[in-house]
């Protein structure tokens, strides 16, 4: 099965937006994926960070998810895009799943907010496992699959052979330009990935924008949690790439036993040493 991760710029506008998701998918639909993700939020854009995030609201939301589940349809490939949800008490962190026919599946939003994110954002209150051409896998938004690896886990006891972790992580205006996948000198974010695929034994695949200074590449972990490919620093592009589901065991994940995580009380803690 192929896959297909798309890491575009920052887009400056809606239809900018919209032309750079447009022509991410045809790339990815050109060399035969079933499915391309998207980075977070990428339509509108995240908030409170260093660029400035177009306008947006209920309706350019509904266009949002009109245009791309169009292109979905035409290209005959699935869509994981990294967007924003209007709902009633705020707005939300979240990733639209649409199938090859175009058809919304459903959307998960992040529920684990960076505390950074809390004065423009809402948290979500449910999680789901997709399916798409006998496909099974999750989404683990940014902050969730780097500090919270449980959203990860979640997804791969219930059969998840991917996770799709839509993130940002960097700037255009400021930082380091990394040279070294994986160096010990680099942010946190790309070791936090090899565990959380080697933790579960599934894929996980990572996707960022194409910052000029990425704290993260765009890169596909297999299941031993090693690195397989992943997108040069601060270019655009999209990462295809053919995954094995036989690999994705899950088997670490499926070893969890939670009854056994009850807190033990003060007596049962004391027998325990007797005799």
């Amino acid at each position: 099965m192929i896959i297909a991760l798309a890491s575009p710029s920052v887009a400056d506008s809606i239809p900018n937006g919209l032309r750079k998701v447009e022509q991410c998918i045809h790339q990815a639909a050109l060399q035969q994926a079933v499915i391309v993700c998207f980075p977070e939020a990428y339509l509108p854009g995240l908030r409170g960070l260093d660029f400035v995030v177009p306008k947006y609201d209920r309706e350019t939301q509904l266009l949002v998810m009109h245009e791309v589940s169009r292109y979905a349809r035409e290209s005959s490939i699935a869509v994981i895009l990294g967007m924003e949800f209007i709902v009633d008490d705020g707005r939300q962190i979240g990733a639209a799943v649409f199938d090859r026919q175009g058809k919304l599946l459903g959307c998960q939003s992040k529920k684990q907010l960076d505390p950074t994110e809390e004065p423009c954002y809402v948290p979500g209150k449910s999680r789901q496992v997709f399916e798409v051409d006998q496909l099974k896998f999750g989404i683990s938004i940014c902050h969730e699959g780097f500090r919270y690896p449980e959203t990860v886990r979640w997804a791969a006891v219930r059969g998840a052979k991917v996770v799709f972790h839509p993130h940002c992580t960097g700037s255009d205006q400021k930082g380091t330009l990394l040279t070294k996948w994986g160096a010990a000198s680099n942010p946190y974010y790309e070791q936090a990935m090899m565990m959380r695929s080697r933790e579960n034994t599934i894929y996980f695949a990572s996707v960022n924008y194409a910052f000029r200074y990425q704290e993260s590449a765009t890169s596909l972990i297999v299941p031993s949690g090693d690195c397989h490919a992943f997108l040069p620093y601060g270019q655009e592009g999209v990462l295809v790439q053919e995954i094995d589901l036989n690999q994705a065991t899950g088997l670490l994940a499926s070893r969890l036993a939670p009854e056994r995580y009850k807190e033990a009380t003060a007596l049962s803690s004391t027998i325990s040493f007797i005799g």
